[in-house]
């Protein structure tokens, strides 16, 4: 290899980073800065004492061709079989065809979780996003190097401006202009990481790594330095159990106290061998989750599981756990291919990873690896290992879930979006069911059995890393770019009321400006974000910093109550979204072509599903997010902020029609212009003139919208929560989504609308569509739902719509004399309940379509109607989830039918006292036939002798001689009248005229 004189302080980092095992973050800026991944590659192989995998992500293409890739591989075999030599000329070249690379697309580094790499290389900085760059940099270990390639660029300032790829998803017809704050704000925070070294394609060290000026040399740890509290006492527990195989063969492969004590867990759990436990692992990134889980594997092989499986997103998840599990086996005297053998993929796409461990030492135990949607193939499980599962959808997690052992692991930090809601849905729902059975335990029986009490759930958390040192500044740098550890900030003593409480609009410029009083603020409003949702990503800073469309809210404590020399505490945060004002020609475009552009998720949904081509057109704004503070949830500071912010809308509401929406100039990010300063002297630092972080809503002029909307996943408690703020559904999805299992709800809110105003409201008509199209979709889509939660759905304060008086024909469609006397009979104990059985959704959907005037059963009796009438469900399923006995549903179901039965009985009369009688609407109908009849008959008459006229036109008859003989024929027709007195109408019934068919008949022949 060429060897270069680079800077001292590039080998001094490195080799600092291999001593105290932390990793070191290096960005290269300028178009040859590929060329120096190999000098730093070297650097680290000669550190390290051993080549270094390496892991290189990529968008679409790699910087040199596919065909040299190629190239590069027939090389590799060549070099391999001694064919051929090295290029030395070539760095590069030598560096592909020695080094062990794992390429991999952005968008499939989902695969690589769970592996492990020395070093990473990120090109294509346009392509990443926030969570793309914690998959990627959380499988480097201690000492290893990520990395990150700006070729593009001469500028670090160009990234200001950059576009990057998620920035088309952001943007919208009514809202183009995007400002990468994110970047900013990334370029910034670098300078806060002091193991990140930002270097030019020469490797030259830039400005904005001065930090590194006064960089020593760490010494490496002699063999005198005394352990750490926590090392001894994983030393001490290694020594404790070294004579209990094979749980301590097991103890003695891990590498930290809390890795230890996880395993030991797990192997009390087996040894229990009651098949219905639940242990739960849940850490960061890199915290040994899966060596723990291979190794309670190995475990369980050893006390006689027989049938054990293993899940997770992907078979290559699983690399680093099948890897413990023959540790695991190997430590514990089984040989491959005498005691076990090993079956791999032969798909090329999973990398010949393990799919399957057969053992057979003592007698046949399997270890096999399933997809996360065959939960049908654990009909015999002993041991289910469920690793990444926060990756898996939480309804598969669900199904996953059975009569057998089952260890489950997460990472929680959000990496991949559901560790939330693994953590607030299943395992609190998980913790519940415990708490619920100890107390009936503790209540009725103390000596039950843990298998008559359902599950039992232990919970396992791993503090400190394996795959690096603990306090490793590379993750304290990114859990700090992106909040993934935004802790709550504890209240004040005193918190005011929340109508003493004020909403305030929040600059994003300055918020993402890279300030310190900025980031402890930003800290305090993502660590309400990621407490009270489960949908986190690390993607969401970046929509909430870039998209043109999004705007902040936060509820604080009036002014006067603020300590001018404090941030104020976050009650409350809202996060909105402005949507719509779509021209009509791009809706119909979009419609007619089956497409659903990106962005407005409102109009586009709401539109699609009515086929309404002028609501895209109207202007509002969808609530994202709202979140409060856990510890003043439920008393009343989000209503609060709802109506807050409903007023702020309102105020503008009246000029929705005649204004366009537009961005206020406070809202444009200062633009950094290029500059002619050169890499080596270019400084940067955060904006000195940006605008007040925190602005009262009295003070910035709102936007002119229509309606305020919200799209969330419905629950009964979200739903009580939005109709208590005024909004009324419009949407329900049928299909539930893939993370949660719950049904998307739309709901709007019209702006500035009067009460009297709401019966010709837009809104209103999109609510009675869609009241009827649940009441026919909840015996199928929505049967799920209980009574209770499908009575609240069918229910709207806002819009009320006077019944209309049913005709008797559109009475006798839906309810015949012959059911009413049915109904009377059952009321009155003449027939069984099955006799009416049929009758019931007929009523209950007339009841629910508000059919029935003047008719309004209470709360429990409408409970009853609708889960029996309208999602047929049996009177015992009602009394289950209403929570109260069966004879008590029944007795109130024959009170509602005899309710209906009277209530039907008086429209029926009303019915009949406004219609015709039966016989006078049958003789009206025969006249109006007969005339009919006469109108049809004068008709064809008259067509007749239309076409005879057309035809003597055309043809001349008289050469045919026709003429005479029809003279003939009238007078022997006028003699035979006077002959026998009879009318000369006979006389053309026995001698009928010629027809023009006939005529034509005896033309054509000739």
């Amino acid at each position: 290899m060429v060897k270069k004189k680079i800077d001292n302080r590039i080998r001094i980092l490195i080799e600092n980073g291999m001593v105290v095992g932390h990793r070191t973050l290096v960005v290269l800026v300028g178009d040859k800065s590929r060329d120096q991944v190999v000098y730093l590659h070297h650097m680290l192989s000669k550190s390290s004492l051993k080549q270094a995998n390496v892991l290189w992500c990529y968008k679409k293409e790699l910087t040199f061709s596919s065909h040299r890739r190629k190239r590069m591989k027939q090389l590799k075999a060549k070099i391999r079989s001694g064919q051929a030599e090295i290029n030395e000329d070539d760095p590069f070249e030598m560096f592909v065809s020695m080094t062990d690379i794992r390429y991999c697309f952005y968008k499939e580094t989902h695969k690589i979780l769970g592996n492990t790499y020395k070093m990473c290389v990120l090109q294509d900085f346009e392509a990443l996003t926030p969570n793309i760059l914690c998959r990627t940099m959380e499988t480097v270990e201690g000492g290893g190097l990520i990395v990150l390639l700006l070729q593009s660029l001469t500028s670090l300032r160009q990234l200001y401006t950059l576009s990057m790829d998620v920035h088309a998803r952001y943007r919208t017809e009514a809202h183009q202009h995007v400002v990468p704050r994110f970047n900013e704000r990334f370029i910034l925070s670098l300078a806060s990481c002091p193991v990140c070294v930002v270097m030019d394609d020469h490797l030259r060290v830039l400005p904005i790594s001065s930090h590194l000026r006064d960089l020593q040399v760490v010494a490496p740890p002699s063999t005198t330095t005394p352990l750490s509290l926590q090392d001894q006492e994983l030393k001490d527990l290694k020594e404790s159990l070294k004579d209990n195989p094979p749980i301590g063969l097991l103890i003695d492969l891990c590498k930290t106290l809390d890795q230890a004590k996880a395993v030991l867990q797990f192997v009390v759990a087996i040894t229990e061998k009651t098949l219905r436990t639940t242990v739960t692992l849940t850490a960061g990134r890199g915290r040994g989750k899966s060596a723990a889980l291979g190794l309670a594997v190995a475990g369980a092989v050893a006390f006689g599981y027989s049938n054990i499986f293993v899940t997770s997103p992907s078979p290559e998840n699983l690399n680093t756990l099948f890897e413990f599990v023959l540790k695991g086996l190997n430590t514990m005297g089984y040989e491959e291919h005498l005691n076990f053998q090993v079956l791999r993929s032969a798909d090329q796409q999973f990398n010949k990873c393990v799919l399957r461990v057969v053992v057979t030492r003592d007698r046949q135990q399997v270890i096999q690896y399933i997809p996360p949607s065959e939960s049908s193939c654990l009909g015999q499980a002993e041991l289910l290992v469920i690793d990444e599962a926060a990756a898996i959808p939480l309804p598969l997690v669900r199904q996953l879930l059975g009569p057998y052992l089952v260890f489950l692991s997460s990472t929680v930090s959000g990496y991949e979006g559901t560790g939330r809601s693994l953590s607030l849905k299943l395992i609190d729902q998980l913790r519940n069911q415990t708490r619920e059975k100890n107390a009936e335990t503790n209540s009725t029986d103390k000596t039950t059995k843990t298998t008559e009490l359902g599950r039992v759930l232990h919970e396992v958390t791993l503090e400190e890393s394996i795959r690096y040192k603990s306090g490793d500044p590379v993750e304290a740098w990114l859990h700090q770019l992106l909040c993934l550890e935004a802790s709550l900030t504890p209240l004040p003593s005193l918190v005011p009321p929340p109508d003493k409480c004020q909403l305030f609009y929040v600059n994003r410029d300055t918020l993402f400006g890279y300030h310190k009083a900025s980031e402890k603020f930003l800290a305090q409003v993502m660590g309400l974000l990621v407490s009270s949702h489960y949908r986190n990503t690390p993607d969401d800073m970046q929509t909430l910093s870039d998209a043109p469309a999004h705007h902040l809210f936060v509820l604080l404590p009036t002014q006067d109550q603020m300590k001018e020399d404090m941030l104020p505490p976050v009650l409350g945060v809202l996060q909105v979204a402005l949507e719509g004002k779509i021209s009509k020609s791009s809706v119909m475009s979009a419609l007619t072509q089956g497409e659903k552009p990106a962005g407005d998720l409102i109009p586009w949904t709401v539109s699609n599903q009515f086929q309404n081509y002028d609501f895209p057109q109207l202007s509002g704004a969808r609530i994202v997010r709202i979140a409060t503070h856990p510890n003043l949830q439920g008393k009343g500071y989000g209503s609060h902020a709802m109506k807050l912010l409903s007023e702020y809308y309102s105020e503008a509401s009246i000029h929705a029609d005649y204004t366009d929406t537009a961005i206020p100039e406070e809202q444009m990010a200062h633009l950094v212009q290029d500059s002619q300063v050169s890499l080596l002297e270019e400084k940067l630092g955060p904006n000195t003139q940006s605008l007040p972080l925190l602005q009262p809503l009295s003070e910035r002029p709102p936007e002119a919208l229509h309606y305020l909307g919200v799209s969330y996943g419905v629950t009964s408690q979200l739903l009580s929560f939005w109709k208590r703020a005024g909004f009324t559904s419009v949407y329900l999805s049928q299909v539930s989504n893939s993370t949660t299992g719950e049904h998307t709800m739309i709901m709007l809110k019209v702006l500035g609308e009067d009460k009297e105003a709401r019966t010709q409201s837009w809104l209103a008509d999109l609510w009675f569509d869609f009241r009827k199209r649940v009441v026919n979709l909840l015996p199928a889509a929505f049967k799920g739902y209980d009574c209770k939660f499908a009575l609240n759905l069918l229910t709207n304060n806002i819009y009320k719509k006077t019944g209309e008086a049913l005709s008797l024909v559109e009475l006798k469609l839906h309810c015949t004399p012959g059911d009413l006397q049915r109904l009377e009979e059952f009321v009155h104990h003449q027939c069984e309940a099955a006799f009416i059985v049929d009758i019931l959704p007929t009523l209950s959907r007339l009841y629910f379509l508000r059919k029935i005037r003047d008719f309004k059963l209470k709360p429990v009796k409408a409970a009853i109607l609708c889960g029996v009438g309208v999602q047929r469900k049996t009177p015992h399923t009602v009394a289950t989830e209403l929570g109260i006995a069966h004879n008590i549903v029944m007795g109130q179901m024959h009170s509602l039918i005899m309710d209906l039965t009277k209530q039907m009985r008086k429209v029926w009369e009303e019915a009949s006292r406004g219609q015709v009688p039966d016989d006078e609407g049958e003789e009206g109908i025969l006249q109006d036939l007969a005339l009919t009849m006469q109108e049809s008959v004068q008709k064809m008459k008259a067509k007749e002798e239309d076409d005879r006229q057309k035809v003597k036109e055309l043809i001349d008859v008289t050469q045919f001689g026709i003429k005479a003989r029809e003279q003939e024929r009238k007078e022997h027709t006028v003699r035979l009248n006077d002959e026998k007195g009879q009318d000369t109408e006979i006389g053309k019934i026995i001698n009928p005229p010629i027809s023009t068919e006939s005529l034509l008949g005896k033309v054509l022949p000739l």
